[in-house]
């Protein structure tokens, strides 16, 4: 969302409003998505030999019912933000909406939980990159931009990484679960080759970007959590040692994404 609305400044077509709605969005599918998975994995008992960290329903701590309404609750939240967003912008965003809710659910939820079957990353790579980058340039700016499209892709990359991180640390607990992850499928080793190539994709498109806006390069604040992050996963490290993987991902993706915006926001025209 950030870098998406660094995009329409770039193309000069800032909207504070409509930022805020497609920030209200993103956070409320975010935390919606977690409570969703948390609900799901925890009466499926994926959760029940969890190395990560606590969850409300594997650990008892709240009863399944309550996890589920906080999931549609955040739902709800991001639900009326888009209909104001599609009202706005075009009626055509509630379909774009409606799916993206939808694949928050079923990612773990449903009785063929997409998430169980190796395709986490293809989903975060589209909505936690393409949509909501791109969609947030579009609603303010009223098309898809080149920058927005290439933050989209590097935003998304990093996000994946993010999953594949969490997945590499939960690959024997996985498997006794009957979770096929894509970290199950490939491998650890694979996993590993995976994680760092998302992280390395990221920086070759900061460098396109910057070839066109060489105020973009401000996104290299997002280079020392990045190699924070991948030292563990580069060690070897398994279990517990690679939670910190996690946050120091996350900080590289939203540092990367603030230091992008800023620099097209800088450079436009």
């Amino acid at each position: 969302m950030v870098a998406g609305t660094g995009a329409a400044a770039h193309a000069d077509a800032f909207d504070v409003g409509k930022a805020l709605l497609a920030l209200v969005v993103a956070l409320a599918l975010q935390v919606g998505v977690n409570y969703a998975n948390d609900y799901s994995d925890g009466i499926r008992g994926t959760d029940d030999d969890r190395v990560g960290p606590l969850r409300l329903v594997g650990s008892g701590a709240a009863a399944p019912a309550a996890v589920r309404r906080a999931a549609f609750g955040c739902f709800g939240v991001a639900a009326v933000a888009g209909l104001v967003l599609a009202a706005t912008s075009g009626w055509w965003l509630v379909g774009v909406g409606a799916v993206a809710i939808a694949a928050a659910w079923f990612y773990t939820g449903g009785s063929r939980p997409y998430g169980y079957r190796g395709l986490g990353e293809l989903f975060v790579f589209c909505f936690f990159g393409l949509v909501a980058v791109c969609g947030t340039t579009y609603v303010q700016v009223g098309t898809v931009t080149g920058p927005s499209l290439l933050a989209g892709v590097a935003v998304g990359a990093l996000a994946c990484a993010i999953l594949v991180g969490n997945n590499l640390r939960d690959i024997p607990t996985d498997e006794l679960a009957g979770k096929r992850t894509l970290a199950v499928v490939l491998g650890d080793r694979g996993t590993r080759s995976m994680y760092v190539a998302l992280l390395v994709a990221a920086f070759v498109l900061l460098a396109v970007l910057a070839v066109a806006t060489p105020a973009t390069v401000l996104g290299l604040v997002a280079l020392p959590f990045a190699v924070r992050a991948a030292r563990p996963v580069l060690a070897g490290m398994v279990g517990r040692d690679l939670v910190p993987v996690l946050r120091d991902t996350g900080l590289a993706e939203l540092a990367w994404a603030v230091g992008v915006a800023v620099g097209l926001a800088l450079g436009a025209p």
